[in-house]
């Protein structure tokens, strides 16, 4: 029997596209509907009859779409919602979008076909429409870590903009006055507000933003490293990095291990997010810590919340960041 996702490959559309042509949305591309429909009707698709009103036939799952599986930010995270979600009568689904669009899209199509309670999502692009189909369809929608434009839903964030000028202003005060940054996707609100606190830390020590010490990478371990590699390649090497989230943090500094560079006597580093063998490895690592339990746990809160009262007002909360600093950026 012919799914959604054969549909959207013949098509050459995404899933949730075809979930819009299927429930009448007038903002799909008529071309793109013909392409769907014409789909549908090769392959004899036919759609479950209950999945068609999400309102009224919903089952007791929650979605949890994250970005990375294979990051631990996401590990504590998830346990928050998880911890919530048991005692409120729902069980989780995780799935992990791999910073894929596509992956990303097909998840949420997932959601509404399997008329999901809830999503829980931290956005992989800034693509919006396939949340807002969530949303049209009364799915109840929470945004956490990412911020996305245009989408009204509840979201929970933490304070990357303070956090990142916590970092920066630290290096500074341990006498660094080429202070790198290795920051996220440009689209990525986290990216952005990350960079725009080691830009306000350095502006108010004195010092400019000098372009040929930015980078900006995948958030990825091989992204960082990399990163760190064009760094050293480029001019002469900085005396401090700030690097904008955990793994990136870890490939980098495996590039100045690897060539020879010691931290932080040669190279001072500060991360951003907490990893779990921060006090382990040597030097220990200096790091911006969020509560990401917390976030969790206040995400699955307000998805709650919004199952009960679907009119009221979104929310927008965003949690505290701080500086633990370790070994690895003191001299």
């Amino acid at each position: 029997m012919a799914t959604i996702y054969d549909v959207a490959r013949l098509a050459g559309v995404s899933a949730a596209t075809v979930s819009r042509v299927l429930n009448g949305h007038v903002k799909v591309d008529p071309t793109l509907a013909e392409r769907v429909m014409a789909a549908v009707s090769q392959l004899g698709y036919r759609r479950n009859a209950v999945a068609r009103n999400l309102r009224t036939s919903r089952t007791s799952l929650w979605a949890v779409i994250i970005s990375d599986v294979q990051n631990p930010f996401f590990t504590s995270m998830v346990r928050g919602i998880e911890d919530v979600a048991s005692s409120a009568g729902y069980s989780v689904v995780l799935c992990n979008s791999d910073e894929n669009p596509d992956k990303e899209s097909s998840y949420i199509a997932a959601a509404l076909s399997e008329q999901m309670a809830g999503v829980v999502i931290s956005p992989s692009s800034n693509q919006v429409d396939d949340v807002n189909l969530l949303l049209e369809a009364g799915c109840p929608v929470v945004v956490i870590d990412r911020e996305l434009d245009n989408v009204t839903a509840d979201t929970v964030l933490v304070d990357n903009e303070h956090g990142a000028e916590l970092a920066t202003t630290h290096l500074v005060e341990q006498g660094n006055t080429r202070i790198a940054c290795i920051t996220g996707p440009q689209w990525l609100s986290s990216a952005t507000q990350r960079f725009d606190g080691y830009a306000r830390a350095l502006s108010k020590a004195g010092q400019s933003v000098d372009e040929t010490l930015v980078r900006y990478a995948d958030f990825r371990e091989q992204g960082g490293y990399d990163a760190m590699a064009s760094l050293l390649d480029d001019g002469p090497a900085p005396d401090a990095v700030f690097a904008t989230n955990n793994l990136m943090t870890i490939g980098a500094m495996e590039c100045l291990v690897q060539r020879g560079l010691s931290v932080p006597d040669d190279v001072a580093i500060v991360g951003f997010d907490s990893i779990p063998w921060a006090d382990l490895i040597r030097p220990t690592l200096t790091t911006v810590a969020q509560p990401t339990y917390e976030v969790g746990r206040r995400a699955a809160q307000l998805l709650t919340k919004r199952a009960e009262s679907p009119d009221a007002e979104p929310e927008r909360v965003v949690l505290p960041t701080s500086l633990q600093v370790r070994a690895s950026s003191t001299r």
